[in-house]
């Protein structure tokens, strides 16, 4: 059953400000400051170009990268 909230733009944005805060580790003011074109870009620049699936950075990528950077 569905309730009469579901797919209002308060549903979909409370929905949202939780799915940042668990992946971005964002507070309420962070998402509510962002507009919807720079969570696109850091939404699509998480995913893994082979799968489309969202991906954390591994340590050893981390690790990898740094070490290009500083030598």
């Amino acid at each position: 059953m569905s309730s009469a909230r579901e797919g209002t733009f308060a549903s979909v944005a409370e929905r949202l400000c939780g799915h940042c805060a668990m992946l971005l580790g964002w507070r309420p003011a962070e998402f509510w400051e962002t507009t919807p074109a720079e969570l696109a870009c850091i939404l699509t620049a998480m995913r893994s170009p082979e799968t489309g699936a969202v991906e954390p950075l591994a340590r050893d990528e981390m690790q990898r990268m740094m070490e290009r950077d500083n030598g």
